[in-house]
């Protein structure tokens, strides 16, 4: 039986208060939001226990002090049946963070609760799943959970990996903590001695400060849609950079992000390797919707990071869904050109490409010469690709029917000839075009010409 991931730190109840607003008030220049409905989720703590569950068969315990009113036996109903809950006794009322939302858009955050609880003893219970974990994150909330000195004894204590996600008012991390993740704000924040900035350098100047105030293993900072610096306190870091996301709710990111690091140093991954997956699973979260998903069961797919969440986003604002297809085994300026003159057509580019089987039954056994995943990966890094899918069939008819773009462009000489895929666009109304394509550029002559 594999051991649990534990998660310790401040739990809190979040509610979005979602509305629409046409006018503004006539006694201040603010919006009137209407027809408001109340979403309740897991937050702190307890938003990265749940995401941590829903992406590791690991089991997910959840240590955080409860107290006894309304906002916990809302937040215990909320957790039930998805991680199991160690409470610490606590009295200061349970901390409910309100967010007024018109559509995407956050009008007001309204904090209702001590900024402070007043702890009880931990349990033993909580100790002994604390010492013997896989790997352990702190998520710090700066409710005073981190500074209590039996939770502090407990950490020091750990066998596995400790994760620690910290905040401007919490206390220090523990040393043995493998890998601490704050923000670019909170690790500004955190370190007088680096002078202002927001570039790299000023990043890796702060992670390098707080290695060695801590003394702690490696400080990940994150940079929201950069991605994040990993550093180790001397020498070059190590940057990941994001997979870009269009839209998308950031709340919970952070929770995301320290969950991935924690599952994956669980599994025996060096830090590095950590970092990079925490990365890529916190881009997918954002590009899902954020937080406010944290209740549904769509899988984390990572050949086709957030593909569902952009096509969503895109028809919600009334935009066009391009897509086109191929095997792009190497990539060359016909592609370029005809993909940049695809993206000009909508709101959105889409490729599908054809997995490394299909490729071998369309192009012979020595194709291809790169896989799916580096061919995603190429393509995936230029400035106006949006998304990529991978598909296994021949045609792509049957990820054409899933994605249902409103256009689906190909380069080439097809002028005059119906597309084959055009029938199926015009099941739902969509249109296949044809794009002047760069003459004298192809894979097959690149290939012909290395092997002179």
């Amino acid at each position: 039986m594999s051991r649990p991931l534990v998660v310790v730190g401040d739990a809190l109840l979040d509610v979005d208060l979602v509305g629409t607003a046409s006018r503004l008030a006539p006694d201040a220049p603010v919006p009137v939001v209407e027809d408001v409905e109340s979403r309740e989720r897991p937050g702190g703590a307890a938003l990265a226990a749940v995401i941590a569950a829903a992406t590791t068969s690991r089991e997910v315990v959840l240590v955080a002090p409860l107290d006894t009113d309304d906002g916990a036996a809302r937040l215990r109903a909320l957790l039930d049946g998805r991680v199991r809950l160690i409470p610490i006794p606590a009295s200061g009322g349970t901390a409910v963070k309100q967010r007024v939302r018109v559509g995407d858009h956050s009008v007001v955050r309204i904090d209702i609760g001590a900024p402070v609880a007043t702890l009880g003893p931990l349990p033993e219970e909580a100790s002994a799943a604390i010492r013997d974990a896989a790997a352990v994150l702190v998520a710090d909330y700066g409710r005073g959970t981190t500074a209590a000195p039996d939770v502090r004894a407990a950490l020091a204590a750990a066998a596995g990996p400790v994760v620690w996600d910290p905040h401007p008012r919490g206390a220090d991390p523990v040393s043995n903590a493998r890998l601490v993740t704050p923000n670019a704000a909170e690790a500004a924040r955190l370190t007088s001695e680096v002078p202002a900035g927001q570039g790299l350098a000023t990043a890796g100047a702060c992670a390098e400060a707080l290695i060695r105030r801590w003394g702690v293993g490696a400080v990940a900072v994150t940079l929201g849609a950069r991605g994040a610096l990993l550093s180790y306190g001397e020498g070059a870091p190590m940057v990941v950079p994001a997979v870009p996301v269009t839209g998308g709710d950031p709340c919970g990111a952070g929770d995301s992000f320290a969950a991935a690091a924690t599952i994956a140093l669980a599994g025996g991954a060096v830090t590095g390797e950590a970092v990079a997956a925490a990365v890529a699973a916190a881009s997918a979260f954002v590009a899902r919707g954020g937080a406010s998903t944290w209740d549904t069961s769509e899988p984390n797919v990572a050949a086709e990071p957030g593909v569902d969440g952009l096509l969503a986003r895109v028809r919600a604002a009334g935009g066009t869904v391009v897509a086109t297809g191929g095997c792009f085994d190497l990539l060359h300026p016909g592609h370029v050109a005809t993909l940049r003159a695809a993206r000009g057509l909508g709101d959105c580019l889409v490729v599908c490409i054809n997995s490394d089987a299909s490729v071998r039954r369309l192009k012979g056994p020595s194709r291809p010469l790169v896989t799916a995943v580096d061919r995603g990966r190429v393509l995936e890094a230029l400035e106006f690709v949006d998304a990529v899918v991978v598909f296994d069939e021949d045609t792509p008819v049957e990820v054409l029917d899933r994605l249902r773009p409103d256009v689906w462009a190909k380069g080439g000489d097809y002028a005059g000839v119906d597309l084959p895929e055009a029938a199926v666009l015009r099941r739902w109304g969509g249109q296949a075009v044809v794009l002047p394509y760069l003459d004298g550029h192809s894979t097959a002559s690149l290939v012909e010409r290395s092997r002179v």
